[in-house]
């Protein structure tokens, strides 16, 4: 499998790497808008269904359908080929990373910043966190792969693998934290949002996959097809904030300070995910090129499924998804602290001279 054509291996693109000053700005004019015309969030408001935003679900369709369409599930039978790597990413991912998303969330939210946080809003906060630590990160990782000089073809089935893993511990993983945080949920409500999320764009891109390479072939696909679709998911993602920021405009100008205490306990989370990660696959004698991309998909998160998810469980002008979108926020500027220090200590592994991306895992 040909995993090293420019769409399996972008650059980090203009809007990627400005993403947190395009937060930025779709937050304040998000804000403006619903100071100064609060008339337009009141409309949208009005176009739900089943407690579902539609403008809303079709930009994160928009999001999230280009991002499914990278995934190769072909490469899951590569697995067997070399599974320390992987099992180092399922482990990290789902049986460390969302727990210790709630107890850092839990501790910062309840006891450190106990003064400046009424118990209820510190349960939605914690509601927020538990939806980003629950949702490993999926298309943002080749760009980190990319900017680590990461095997692409591992790359590959990491987030193959984590795809399907999603499709069956999300939602007991959520509602197991959520209930522990005394936050209850419907079931069918959860598992409503991961079908409308997860399964039909992910059963979309694979369709789509399928159709365009047996129609034109693999490389039309990842050479002309694909890259169509580069501005696709960050527009979408930048006019869903726009229209978020405007159901949050009072509970950030009445709480600003609270943006930077949902970051902390956040980026805390992302930098001990990725040594976690990093580390374990340091001790365990992994190749840089496997290492690296572990610890990205470790440390972040599949941001644009937590934000989906808190709307539909808690509505757009809810605090909860408030920290879903300052995960978006921090996510970038952090990420790439990470990756700067990856690039650095490249040559504390064995393999110092690794092989081209693409390459089979040693």
């Amino acid at each position: 499998m040909d995993t090293t054509s420019k769409a399996e291996k972008p650059g980090i693109s203009f809007f990627e790497r400005n993403l947190t000053y395009w937060v930025v700005i779709c937050m304040v004019v998000g804000v403006l808008i619903g100071k100064f015309v609060p008339a337009f969030p009141e409309f949208l408001s009005k176009l739900e269904y089943a407690n579902v935003s539609i403008p809303i679900a079709i930009l994160i369709w928009l999001m999230i359908y280009p991002m499914m369409m990278k995934v190769d599930f072909a490469s899951v039978k590569n697995v067997r080929k070399n599974p320390r790597g992987l099992y180092v990413t399922w482990i990290v991912n789902w049986l460390i990373k969302p727990f210790t998303m709630f107890a850092i969330a839990a501790f910062f939210f309840y006891v450190v910043f106990k003064p400046w946080i009424p118990a209820e809003l510190a349960k939605d906060y914690l509601a927020g966190a538990v939806l980003l630590g629950a949702a490993p990160c999926t298309a943002m990782v080749f760009v980190w792969s990319h900017l680590t000089r990461g095997n692409a073809a591992y790359t590959v089935v990491q987030v193959a693998t984590n795809d399907l893993i999603i499709l069956f511990a999300f939602t007991p993983i959520v509602a197991l934290l959520l209930g522990i945080g005394g936050i209850t949920i419907p079931w069918m409500t959860l598992i409503v949002s991961v079908v409308l999320f997860v399964v039909v764009p992910l059963t979309a891109g694979v369709l789509t996959r399928g159709f365009v390479i047996r129609s034109k072939g693999e490389a039309y696909f990842q050479d002309e097809f694909l890259p169509r679709f580069g501005n696709v998911t960050i527009a979408g993602l930048l006019l869903t904030l726009v229209l978020i920021f405007s159901f949050q405009g009072d509970v950030i100008l009445n709480n600003p300070l609270h943006i930077v205490m949902i970051a902390i306990p956040l980026i805390i989370q992302t930098v001990l995910m990725f040594f976690i990660a990093y580390g374990t696959c340091y001790r365990l004698h992994c190749r840089h090129d496997v290492a690296a991309p572990a610890g990205m998909i470790g440390a972040s998160n599949f941001f644009e499924l937590a934000v989906a998810v808190a709307i539909t469980l808690f509505g757009a002008a809810s605090p909860v998804v408030l920290v879903t979108i300052v995960g978006v926020l921090v996510e970038v500027p952090v990420m790439l602290g990470l990756v700067a220090y990856a690039n650095r200590t490249r040559g504390a592994f064995s393999d110092s001279e690794a092989r081209p991306e693409g390459g089979d895992a040693a």
